[in-house]
């Protein structure tokens, strides 16, 4: 009898490890899309798409946790399919003027800054769309970072619900939403985020939201020309150019996007530009000294504006080491705003906020790396 001979299996490879399941990040979805991720995904009823949103978007939640009127199982359902992507508090810097910037930290480690403005009136948050900027405009701080990634909706609007839950907690407000005003002005070119921009604007915008009237959001561009129409048609709220010059030589040098959309091609843009009744759009004009400051600019400004809806928010350039400009005096800037009111041009200087703690319109890098961290 023949000894039974051993059959060697078959060599297989193991199998793979699955990769773990993407969560979705529920606050970067719009009210609609929150909707249909409950009831696709979580096989939920509309109402639930209520609740979820007004516990993240009218009261900042960060956990789903805190959502005490869900059920469990639906917030243990929310743990195992979605996400809230935390911003960190990182850092936070008070100015002798009240002015309080904010760096956050995001997830995958980079760093972000906002601005926060009390005034008498209003309490306005400087809200940034992207980490660093593309536009490298030579006076400004943020384009020597370069574009390092654009934020998503919920990172937008968490800035906002941060700052909101700082501001309650150090001024002793029991209102939900004490900011009333935001503006686009801070790191990064809305623009050129615009998708994500257009999403955050509508949770802010929301009813079942932080609710903020059109009226009180302002976004501000460098002039992305083709980007300007669509904002025009797809949001309503107010429009900001960051024009900083009366001519293309000048412009070019400083703000390299106008060499692909020139001065002309801008202000037809904004001619263009679809307007509520009684609005008007704004232009920045940074002060340079020397550069862009004498009369012969003002009279060419007015000019450029003579037939577009506009004021002009005239801005002291605030300084910034190594970029190789100066800020313009108080008496030239009172001459250059004269000018252009000679010709009923609305201008205004702006009082800038923040500038001892590099928080002021251009200034934001993330590059004061010595002061000291809040308190939590």
């Amino acid at each position: 009898m023949s000894e039974p001979t051993a059959t060697a299996l078959p060599v297989t490879e193991p199998l793979p490890v699955p990769a773990p399941a993407k969560l979705t990040d529920v606050a970067s979805l719009s009210r609609e899309k929150l909707a249909l991720f409950l009831s696709e995904h979580l096989g939920e009823r509309p109402f639930r798409a209520a609740q979820l949103y007004r516990w993240l978007h009218q009261r900042g939640a960060t956990t789903f946790d805190e959502m005490t009127d869900l059920s469990k199982a639906l917030r243990e359902k929310l743990k195992a399919q979605a996400e809230i992507v935390p911003l960190v508090k990182d850092l936070e810097q008070r100015s002798v003027d009240g002015t309080i910037k904010y760096r956050f930290k995001t997830r995958d480690g980079r760093f972000i800054e906002s601005v926060y403005m009390p005034a008498e009136d209003r309490k306005t948050l400087c809200v940034s769309t992207q980490v660093g900027c593309a536009m490298a405009c030579s006076f400004c701080m943020t384009g020597t970072l370069g574009l390092k990634r654009n934020l998503t909706p919920g990172e937008i609007v968490a800035q906002v619900h941060a700052v909101n839950r700082e501001v309650r907690r150090n001024e002793g407000l029991e209102t939900l939403r004490p900011l009333t005003n935001l503006v686009f002005m801070g790191m990064g070119e809305p623009l050129h985020n615009f998708e994500n921009l257009k999403t955050a604007l509508s949770i802010l915008q929301s009813e079942e939201g932080p609710n903020f009237s059109h009226r009180h959001i302002t976004v501000s561009t460098v002039g992305l020309v083709p980007m300007i129409e669509r904002f025009g048609q797809e949001t309503d709220v107010k429009l900001a150019i960051s024009l900083n010059a009366s001519t293309d030589e000048q412009r070019s040098k400083t703000m390299p996007v106008n060499r692909k959309w020139n001065i002309a091609a801008l202000l037809d843009a904004c001619r263009k530009f679809p307007l509520r009744q009684g609005r008007r759009i704004t232009f920045e004009y940074v002060l340079l000294k020397g550069f862009n400051d004498t009369d012969e600019d003002a009279h060419r400004l007015r000019e450029l504006l003579r037939d577009i809806p506009a004021k002009v928010n005239l801005i002291p350039y605030n300084e910034n080491p190594g970029l190789g400009f100066q800020t313009t005096g108080e008496q030239r800037a009172e001459e250059f705003r004269a000018i252009l009111a000679e010709a009923h041009v609305a201008a205004y200087i702006r009082k800038n906020r923040g500038r001892d703690i590099a928080g002021a319109c251009g200034q934001l890098a993330n590059r004061d790396e010595t002061a000291a961290e809040a308190p939590t």
